[in-house]
């Protein structure tokens, strides 16, 4: 399948009005524990629990088949436990799925503690800390190989 070019569209696009935001973002795990401990505990995120879990996914939920994460934006990160879940390469620098990676906004003054903690907890680096005029950004992998980055604006 070969991406359409703007000169094929003839039906009109949604303005940038309708659309205004990511709502949820789902991964796929392999392991929960270790994926529940990696985005609650390491990068700090609130795990929705009670009340605040999606009537939709409550079930899944209470059967530990699904976890979900509000980031400060609001945006849900929802983990999907897929036990069988394997990667397509042992290699994780091995690219493997359409998105790029997820990519975290932090304040420039706590960026250096964001990538000391990701140290601290032996979690693997692709590359970085890198330096741009857009600003400062470490990238990583989340426990099943998927490629995330802390960043900030410049200081």
């Amino acid at each position: 399948m070969t991406p359409a070019s703007s000169s094929q569209i003839t039906t009109p696009a949604l303005t940038l009005g309708p659309l205004q935001g990511v709502h949820h973002i789902a991964l796929h795990v392999k392991d929960m524990d270790a994926s529940r401990n990696f985005y609650g505990k390491i990068l700090g995120l609130h795990e929705l629990t009670g009340d605040e879990v999606p009537s939709t996914l409550k079930d899944l939920v209470a059967a530990g088949e699904v976890t979900n994460f509000r980031l400060p934006d609001n945006t849900i990160l929802d983990l999907f436990w897929k036990p069988d879940l394997q990667p397509p390469a042992d290699d994780p620098k091995t690219e493997f799925t359409r998105a790029g990676h997820l990519a975290f906004d932090i304040a420039p003054d706590l960026f250096d503690q964001a990538v000391e903690v990701l140290h601290q907890h032996q979690v693997l680096i692709d590359h970085g800390p890198v330096s741009r005029p857009t600003g400062r950004g470490i990238y990583f992998y989340d426990p099943d190989g998927f490629l995330l980055e802390i960043r900030c604006n410049p200081a």
